[in-house]
């Protein structure tokens, strides 16, 4: 593949890093100060100011591959782009990218029918509601998504939901309104990878109860957050289950892979973003009288840095390219290689930054968030383990097929 950008990608990158430069470095403090005052789950006003402003750049649902919604860009275009959103936990908002909405729009562009559409994606388009997703649960181990207990039965016209949910990300923002909640329609379905479906869920039905918001490593994520919930009798119309019962796995997959390149493309940006801060750092301090930066230790753990980064970058840039040209199915392998490499690699150089750093780096906010946020990313869209077996068994298969 040619890892030369086209001229309108280099032109995205250079308007989506100006806007970063001029609208969201400097609103840092006046985010986390918004945050920080009154009711934290409520949307801070510095979002919307940019929301704004980034939509009349037209700097705005900047994914969306082979979709007539998005603008036209594939993930190989997309990539450096997202990245550059990456360097600050809350900016991919701002220009309507974050996660988990990028992955329930993916889901309705593709799956949902026209009434989905348009009471759905078209608000999320344009950037007016937000959304969740509601997979995960407390009481069984969701590295194994066959396990999920959650029902979702059939009642005349309706669907009636029953189940825990927790890690669900967004359902604390007052602005989410929609839930994509996977349960089993089927639970001794002799295929029990099609004992799944996925069924659309307003967040204002009754028997919805959000227990409690869970923190990240003493990060509450607000006013984003993720909550741990209960649904107890639930209904919705039968038209609200997405493309039909039985179909959630083949969603999921659909859904994940491009949630997961998202993940690793934002996490190069801040892998990259705690580089820097690395560097800075070790040449305007002075330790047993020279810089740091001039010490043998520092000079390793930057050039570590460094190769690890661009390793990873370009990992996730054969994996784009594969979706864009043999589909997301037969990019299985490398979607699994890089949710294993980004993540680690950037616990890795965030950790080393911290270490470089010393005291400060201990209560630098943007260090300790986005150390918390990589190493998060190590468990969420399926843990470091089921990837691994994943690749594992997909390299073993090529010398089973020879033999």
């Amino acid at each position: 593949m040619n890892f030369e950008h086209s001229e309108k990608v280099v032109e995205l990158q250079r308007r989506v890093s100006a806007f970063m430069d001029a609208q969201v470095y400097p609103n840092e403090d006046r985010y986390h100060r918004e945050v920080g005052e009154g009711d934290r789950w409520q949307p801070v006003q510095v979002i919307e100011e940019l929301k704004a402003r980034a939509k009349a750049e037209g700097l705005w649902n900047l994914f969306l591959p082979e979709s007539e919604y998005g603008a036209g860009l594939t993930n190989s275009e997309y990539a450096p782009l997202c990245e550059i959103m990456g360097r600050s936990l809350w900016a991919p908002e701002v220009f309507n990218c974050s996660a988990p909405d990028t992955g329930n729009m993916e889901v309705l562009a593709r799956y949902g029918t026209s009434e989905q559409k348009k009471q759905w994606l078209e608000p999320l388009l344009r950037g007016e509601i937000r959304s969740a997703f509601a997979m995960t649960e407390p009481l069984v181990a969701s590295s194994d998504a066959t396990n999920i207990e959650s029902s979702i039965v059939r009642d005349g016209n309706e669907y009636v939901i029953n189940g825990r949910k927790w890690w669900t990300s967004g359902a604390n923002d007052s602005r989410c309104k929609v839930f994509v909640f996977m349960g089993k329609t089927d639970p001794d379905g002799e295929d029990r990878h099609r004992r799944q479906s996925m069924i659309l869920v307003p967040r204002d039905t009754p028997g919805i109860t959000i227990l409690r918001h869970l923190p990240v490593l003493g990060f509450d994520d607000a006013p984003h957050g993720h909550a741990e919930i209960v649904f107890e009798n639930v209904r919705v119309p039968v038209t609200s289950m997405l493309l039909g019962e039985g179909r959630g796995f083949e969603i999921a997959q659909g859904r994940l892979g491009p949630g997961r390149i998202h993940h690793c493309m934002r996490l190069i940006g801040l892998a990259e973003r705690a580089l820097e801060v690395m560097c800075k750092r070790s040449l305007s301090r002075t330790a047993f009288g020279r810089p740091i930066a001039e010490q043998t230790v520092t000079q390793q753990r930057i050039a570590d840095a460094r190769i690890a980064i661009d390793e990873t970058r370009y990992l996730v840039l054969d994996a784009a390219h594969k979706m864009d040209t043999v589909g997301n199915k037969v990019a299985a392998r490398e979607i699994a290689m890089i949710k294993v490499a980004a993540p680690n690699m950037a616990c890795n150089v965030i950790d080393s930054a911290i270490q470089a750093c010393g005291g400060y780096g201990m209560q630098d906010r943007f260090l300790a968030h986005a150390y918390a946020a990589a190493r998060s990313l190590r468990i969420a869209d399926g843990p470091d383990e089921v990837h691994r077996n994943q690749i594992a068994r997909m390299e073993l298969a090529r010398y089973r097929d020879a033999a």
